[in-house]
């Protein structure tokens, strides 16, 4: 029965796809280990990817053979399809090799942009539309901004753009450090394309951004990297967010060519030389899609960790400096912390979504967009919108967010964890997974084709059927996500206590326990959430709420909604009105 009723729903949900997508916009993090509650190192990301490939992969450590080479691979993700390269939005990637999860059978094997000299030894990650974390706790986020230049592949001069870059640095580097350099050092020689993208990225001790765009010149490429401080907190939100590059600054590393290729092909902002050159009015038009779409996001996380800045939502323009790098948080961060950020609709705001018209009846936050709504870079102040609404973390085309936890409290490699939100993080639960083999229903991410048996899925039912009674049914989500989290904070503490002593000793067997376990409570919950999704159809059936013993309550609509409507017009008497 259950499988006939997931089935027989899946009809109805995959129809409300029909709607016109924007270029993948997300929103990152980094909490340092001095600005985190128990020292932990945090980087996230939300994946906002309008129905591209859920999966979430992992890529086994490999030893090769000297003279060997990496295929590149191009990427679809905020780029478009490249058929040439069988580069789609879906699957991802078609390469067995890379990982036994990447076979995809039935789709022609991704075809390589060009190939670099590969490592005796590659490190074991986390992979999705980029990569996530690896097995020594490098972890990476992710946001597109809008830049200047956008190009395509070439084979003979631009071969990566940040997913594959992402990849490589996890596959090859410990350290954030040293991961930057590597990613500066391939963009100068193999060239890069696409958008403009911020890449967060940190280990256990140290945390870097590192920014990037194409070159004027079609070779090479622009690219920057910026500290964050220990303390601090950071985020960006698909608009490039380090401002003066300063020579000689110990807090700062950029491409070697950067100040003679901006300057020979009149880009520089300020022209003048006196002043330090800006990064971001320099490669980029400034804020994504329509003004706020960045900045909001930006304003929100940074009053949310630390309100006493007082910072107002309200700028000149979007090459405002009125919001720092980063911050130091008024409070120390807990992962409980980067979970509601990431859930935020500017809840007890003046932009709070779930308020007004076009809230419903139900204060629903979600805003659908179509045709008439801005998309894009906007860079000309002369483009009148017709309207645009407020751009908030929570997405409904967010794919997945993930929230890479690295403890400074468990040896390794039990110190790095994975949590892992599908589909809409507000009506989502945040799972563990190590950085091992991923439970199949979380390789299984095509969203063209329903499958019961992908998590994903099952997360997208529920997020989905909230949209109708959005302000009860989200009370039922909240307690059985809550439910569900603080098991599995649970889980993990009392794993790493028990395996602590194995990991000594044993360090791969230790991961393996590790790893099992939380596979089989990833599961768990996947189940659950199934079973969650057909006790919601039962009680809000019709409109009504539903439990046993008291059927078919009558709820009917808030009175202030009612009183916006023509409710009061109805026909209570015999008389025309």
């Amino acid at each position: 029965m259950k499988k006939f009723a997931a089935v027989c729903f899946s009809a109805l949900f995959v129809s409300v796809y029909a709607f016109t997508g924007v270029a993948e916009a997300c929103t990152t993090m980094i909490v340092t280990k001095g600005a985190s509650a128990d020292g932990s190192v945090f980087v996230a990301h939300s994946d906002d990817d309008d129905l591209e490939d859920q999966s979430i992969i992992y890529v086994p450590a490999k030893d090769y053979p000297a003279g060997s080479k990496r295929p590149v691979y191009a990427s679809a993700v905020a780029n478009g399809e490249l058929p040439r390269y069988n580069a789609f939005s879906e699957p991802r990637l078609v390469d067995p090799d890379r990982s036994p999860d990447y076979e995809n059978k039935g789709y022609a094997r991704s075809i390589p942009i060009g190939h670099i000299p590969q490592v005796a030894r590659t490190y074991a990650y986390l992979d999705g539309n980029y990569g996530i974390v690896n097995e020594y706790g490098l972890m990476f986020g992710e946001c597109t901004d809008g830049a200047k230049v956008g190009n395509d592949p070439d084979p003979q001069k631009r071969i990566f753009y940040s997913s594959e870059l992402s990849r490589i640095a996890l596959e090859r580097c410990k350290t954030a450090r040293e991961a930057v350099l590597l990613i500066g050092a391939l963009i100068e020689e193999y060239g890069y394309y696409g958008t403009g993208e911020t890449l967060p990225v940190a280990d256990s001790n140290e945390a870097w951004v590192i920014e990037m765009a194409p070159s004027p010149e079609g070779t090479g490429g622009l690219w920057a990297a910026q500290r964050v401080p220990d303390g601090h907190y950071f985020i960006a939100a698909n608009e490039f967010r380090i401002r003066d590059i300063i020579p000689d600054n110990p807090d700062q590393i950029y491409g070697k060519t950067l100040f003679e290729t901006v300057e020979r092909n009149n880009m520089r902002s300020p022209a003048d030389k006196s002043k330090p050159m800006d990064w971001l009015t320099t490669v980029s038009k400034g804020e994504y899609s329509h003004p706020y779409y960045s900045l909001r996001r930006v304003w929100r996380g940074l009053s949310l960790v630390a309100p006493s800045l007082n910072l107002s939502p309200w700028v000149k323009d979007g090459a405002t400096r009125d919001y720092p790098f980063s911050v130091k948080p008024d409070k120390k961060l807990a992962l409980s912390d980067i979970k509601r950020i990431y859930r935020d609709h500017y809840e007890g705001t003046e932009f709070d979504l779930t308020k007004g018209v076009a809230a419903g009846p139900f204060g629903n936050p979600v805003r659908y967009l179509g045709p008439k709504d801005p998309s894009g870079d906007v860079g000309d102040p002369n483009v009148k919108l017709e309207g645009a609404w407020e751009r908030p973390i929570s997405m409904f085309y967010t794919g997945y967010v993930f929230i890479n936890q690295n403890r400074p409290d468990a040896p390794f490699p039990l110190n790095v964890v994975s949590w892992i939100a599908l589909d809409t993080p507000a009506e989502s639960v945040f799972v563990p997974l190590a950085v091992a083999k991923t439970p199949q229903s979380y390789v299984l991410g095509n969203t063209s084709s329903f499958d019961e048996k992908s998590a994903w899925w099952i997360y997208n039912l529920v997020s989905e059927y909230s949209n109708l009674k959005y302000s009860y049914i989200i009370k039922d989500i909240n307690a059985r996500a809550a439910k569900h989290e603080a098991a599995s904070e649970e889980l993990v503490n009392n794993l790493v206590k028990k395996l602590s002593p194995l990991a000594a000793q044993n360090p791969q067997k230790a991961l393996n326990e590790y790893a099992q376990a939380l596979r089989e409570n990833a599961e768990n919950i996947r189940l659950d959430w199934k079973d969650f999704f057909l006790e919601l159809i039962v009680k809000y059936n019709q409109g009504y709420i539903s439990v046993k013993g008291d059927m078919a309550q009558k709820v009917g609509y808030p009175k202030e909604w009612l009183d916006r409507t023509n409710y009061k017009k109805g026909p209570v008497s015999y008389k025309k009105k």
